[in-house]
């Protein structure tokens, strides 16, 4: 299959498009704990959904998973709980920074990791990617990305500092920036695993080529094995939140419990029974109030929107890579850019920007510019390594 690098880019905004968007669903969720929803979104995106598209686009999945070679198979799956780590607190990061500058932040370092180690590691970053002139594009279009992260990430800062307290909690209700900023820097660096995953997975692609499957679709398996590993992490981390917070019902049950009040201690010298008489009072007031009740349907409907779309991201990013010749490790950039740019639009959308300076939303613009620009050079310069006479 001859590469073509433009419908590659094509690819790789519509899985940035995805990414950018999976979160917006999770906003339709109702009186659901953050653990609750996370993971039953994430059943869509980490298992159901790779496991259907795999089977019906690959030939003979179970068979190409049982050829592939063990340590493919270990790499790719440990790399996959790597990242889970970053997934889990990815998501976080979108509660603490909003969905700008929580993707901008974590994006970054995931940019910066994931596009230039798989190189380094396998040998070839000197001779297949400085020492080429396409190559050289490539990485000037890594810097102009990183450099177009810097900018949303200014943006996102100069925000924090515009925008009163109360208008910044009721754009994002959990904003902390200080929380946030330690957040994205440990999920970004530990997202980027999600490349090194997908690189260990070579071996998997080459089998399941051999059994016939169209060289678009060869990534598929690929996803099953580093999702696997994604799931055993963010599964483990929202069961024990489940059992810590007990909201573990709620994937059952639409009535939503409410806590009762501690009651204030009583001072030394009144009674016990003026203290009991607080006690009871407080639980008739908790008693009255009208019971919440989950929309349950609603919930799991919006978690499996959120959930599938999350992974069409991989799903278009793994087509995108079969386009980009041996500049492959270039689609990280791109996907990462492609992510940022429809994440930033979101948040236009949703009013994150409202009540900012002309000088914060000429950043904003500025970042919109300089990534779409940075795909434009690295599918350029992906252009140069395949096209006859380059």
């Amino acid at each position: 299959m001859t590469p073509n690098p433009l419908l590659g880019v094509l690819f790789h905004w519509l899985g940035g498009f995805a990414s950018g968007s999976f979160y917006v669903a999770y906003r339709g969720v109702k009186h659901w704990a953050w653990e609750t929803y996370w993971l039953a979104g994430g059943m869509f995106s980490w298992v159901i959904a790779p496991w259907i598209l795999a089977l019906l686009l690959t030939r003979d999945l179970p068979g190409v998973l049982r050829e592939a070679p063990p340590s493919s198979m270990f790499w790719a799956y440990t790399f996959g709980v790597l990242w889970g780590f970053g997934g889990l607190t990815f998501g976080l990061t979108m509660r603490y920074l909003g969905m700008s500058l929580g993707m901008a932040m974590v994006l970054g370092y995931t940019a910066a990791f994931g596009t230039l180690l798989p190189p380094i590691f396998r040998g070839v970053f000197a001779t297949q990617v400085w020492g080429t002139h396409s190559g050289q594009v490539i990485l000037f279009g890594v810097a102009v990305c990183l450099a177009g992260i810097v900018c949303a990430g200014s943006a996102g800062v100069s925000k924090e500092r515009e925008m009163p307290e109360e208008q910044k909690r009721n754009a994002i209700r959990e904003f902390d920036l200080k929380r946030g900023l330690v957040v994205a820097t440990f999920s970004g660096v530990m997202s980027a695993c999600f490349a090194y995953g997908l690189a260990a997975g070579d071996p998997i692609k080459e089998i399941a080529i051999r059994h016939d499957t169209p060289p678009l679709w060869q990534g598929l398996p690929v996803l099953v094995v580093v999702l696997a590993g994604g799931f055993t992490t963010n599964f483990i981390w929202c069961v024990i939140l489940n059992i810590r917070n007990r909201t573990a019902y709620q994937y059952f049950q639409p009535e939503i419990r409410a806590t009762a009040p501690a009651p204030e201690p009583a001072p030394e010298e009144d009674s016990r029974r003026e203290a009991a008489l607080s006690r009871t009072a407080t639980a008739v007031a908790v008693a009255a109030e009208p019971a919440i009740r989950a929309p349950m349907l609603a919930n799991y409907l919006f978690c499996a929107l959120a959930g599938t779309t999350w992974y069409m991201q991989f799903f278009f990013y793994s087509m995108g890579e079969t386009q980009m010749g041996r500049y492959k490790f270039s689609s990280w950039t791109l996907h990462m850019a492609s992510i940022i740019i429809f994440s930033t639009l979101w948040g236009i959308g949703l009013k994150e920007w409202r009540g900012t300076s002309r000088r914060t939303r000429l950043l904003v613009g500025l970042s919109l510019l300089v990534l779409v620009s940075s795909t434009v050079i690295v599918g350029y310069g992906n252009y140069l390594g395949v096209a006859p006479g380059k």
